[in-house]
């Protein structure tokens, strides 16, 4: 078994690969490093890693379905950056107002989950 602390930067390593991998394609093509980019990977390593830590079918349920509900409201994300970008705005500012619709976003879907009885 491995020291926790060895677990979580192997963890963190493997995640971390990934994300320079998708980076490093997006380089040399667009195109396919978006692709790579938009696989569920973080998703499904988080799922990897949930169920090696607990064995809980109903935890990593829970987490997949929440998963779900807040993989919708970043969408317009992806549409706003490149509008921004598009229109002559800078790097950091588009994806400050992306990631600030997408945290509005957020917490819409918190609040309209709870309202519907949903639990995220």
């Amino acid at each position: 078994m491995l020291a926790p602390m060895t677990y979580l930067i192997i963890k963190a390593a493997i995640s971390g690969i990934l994300i320079a991998l998708a980076s490093e394609v997006a380089r040399r093509q667009p195109g396919i490093g978006a692709l790579i980019a938009s696989l569920p990977l973080v998703s499904v390593i988080g799922m990897i890693w949930l169920w090696r830590d607990t064995q809980d079918a109903t935890r990593l349920a829970d987490h997949a379905q929440a998963t779900l509900w807040f993989v919708i409201p970043s969408l317009p994300m992806f549409v706003l950056i490149p509008i921004l970008l598009r229109r002559g705005m800078g790097f950091w500012p588009a994806l400050a107002l992306g990631c600030a619709l997408t945290v509005v976003l957020y917490l819409l879907t918190l609040w309209a989950a709870r309202a519907a009885g949903i639990k995220l």
